[in-house]
């Protein structure tokens, strides 16, 4: 089964990370293959949205609940799709300079083994280009310099098993 986990940390606090996260209904604007959304119902807590996938031709629509606890933790359950299994975390933690460290992980398998074997090729580099549309998202809905002190500290690992 696929995973993966990164920890980064941003110069935009966790209550500002939560939210860009929490909005799931805007993710067709700005995360690559997310080509339409539903909301089915939405509370401070809990949320249950669809989304649809697109990559090259194949479409398909994954039913998730989202339980968020405002404003450290986001977990994401898969409820309907072509997976088998779909696991999510969100944690964001204050910094000591206004920022946030933010970790994201994620496991998954699909239910045919072709798809996950061919997700296996792909998987790390897809989530990666996932996380970094997350912090261009954030960089364009709060503009902010990133001090010097900041940049570098960004800490990765990824693990993708077939």
């Amino acid at each position: 089964m696929p995973s993966h986990h990164e920890r980064r940390e941003l110069p935009y606090s966790p209550e500002q990370m939560f939210d860009l996260v929490a909005d799931v209904a805007r993710y067709g604007e700005f995360l690559p293959w997310v080509a339409g959304v539903r909301v089915r119902s939405d509370s401070d807590h809990e949320m249950v949205a669809d989304l649809i996938v697109g990559f090259k031709g194949l479409r398909e629509r994954f039913t998730s609940r989202v339980n968020k606890r405002r404003p450290g933790h986001i977990h994401v359950d898969y409820l309907d799709g072509p997976l088998k299994h779909l696991s999510n975390e969100w944690h964001f933690e204050p910094t000591s300079h206004g920022g946030s460290i933010v970790e994201f992980k994620v496991d998954f398998a699909f239910r045919n083994s072709l798809f996950e074997r061919l997700a296996g090729q792909v998987f790390d580099r897809a989530l990666r280009k996932m996380t970094q549309a997350f912090e261009e998202r954030a960089a364009d809905l709060y503009p902010q310099p990133l001090r010097q002190s900041d940049s570098g500290n960004s800490n990765s690992s990824a693990n993708s098993a077939a």
